[in-house]
């Protein structure tokens, strides 16, 4: 076997090209060149002196020995992870970064003074800030592009994570002030969400989706439609309070009740005792940014609408 040192980075590659499939997005996502990760993997297999990717297979495919290493590259990752935390955590104003992804029902009322809270006690530490649909955070939390998610739960098994509950919220119907859900068209939240397809299900249990010709992923332009008298909607309070609500009204969803569970997501073991101290933080900001005036707007949430205890 080759002598060659073996590059963490060239490592991280691997895992990344394994998880992508194909060059150009593990380029794109660990933001270097398509021709910077084919070096790298050429290095690595000359370190291992074995061939490690299929270059002829269409799609991509790892080769006997790439299958092989990967399960090591991964642990290699993930000690690298807990390295980090370690000596961050043994000097927490040391931290020198922290990759926190948040759903963008948060970005208006909580993000904003977490990361404020955080910035000013970890002084030394570079902040990236993720933003989007709960089931594409997830997937970048498993394939270690991020250390913490604030997510909607997914149902399933979801291995080598720890979970800290946050918050449980209803679904509700949202509707014009002074008008009736029944006589307005439905504005379906995006299906291509985990929460689109939470309402869609729901729909179905109940009899069917009622017709609809607009399926929108904006919590701003749909609660902007409901305001001008265009539809009705289902949505959550978090949902609501992400965008404007003057002229909206909440009502208890028809039928069987929809709930959700909001949770933050971390690699067990790699964060030492931060997620917990996050969610912490999180919970504080939710029950007085969140939970208390949706209660003061519509009392009957009581219940419903709870920050879970740690």
């Amino acid at each position: 076997m080759s002598r060659e040192k073996i590059s963490l980075g060239a490592v991280e590659m691997l895992v990344v090209l394994s998880e992508e499939g194909a060059i150009t997005a593990a380029a794109r996502r660990l933001g270097v060149s398509a021709s910077a990760v084919s070096q790298q993997i050429a290095a690595l297999e000359a370190a291992l002196g074995a061939e490690l990717v299929d270059r002829s297979a269409r799609p991509f495919a790892l080769t006997a020995a790439g299958r092989a290493f990967l399960p090591h590259a991964e642990a290699v990752l993930d000690e690298l992870a807990r390295g980090r935390a370690g000596v961050g955590l043994a000097d927490p104003a040391g931290l020198r970064s922290f990759r926190l992804g948040m759903i963008e029902d948060f970005e208006a009322e909580v993000t904003p003074l977490l990361l404020a809270g955080m910035g000013a006690e970890l002084t030394a530490c570079r902040f990236l800030l993720e933003t989007g649909p709960s089931h594409r955070l997830s997937d970048q939390l498993e394939a270690r592009a991020l250390d913490m998610v604030v997510a909607a739960e997914i149902e399933g098994p979801r291995e080598g994570l720890e979970i800290h509950p946050l918050l449980t919220e209803p679904f509700v119907a949202v509707r014009p002030e002074g008008k009736a859900a029944a006589d307005l068209p439905f504005l379906h939240y995006s299906t291509r969400t985990l929460m689109g397809r939470q309402i869609a299900a729901h729909l179905a249990r109940a009899g069917g989706a009622p017709a609809h010709r607009f399926e929108i992923d904006s919590y701003p332009a749909i609660l902007a439609l409901v305001a001008a008298g265009q539809g009705w909607s289902i949505l959550t309070p978090s949902g609501v309070r992400h965008g404007a609500r003057a002229g909206v009204t909440l009502a208890p969803l028809p039928g069987a009740p929809l709930t959700r569970r909001i949770v933050l997501s971390a690699r067990a073991g790699t964060m030492g005792k931060l997620p917990a101290e996050v969610a912490a933080r999180l919970r504080a900001l939710l029950s007085e940014r969140i939970v208390a005036p949706a209660l003061a707007e519509a009392p009957w949430l009581e219940g419903a609408l709870r920050v879970e205890e740690g």
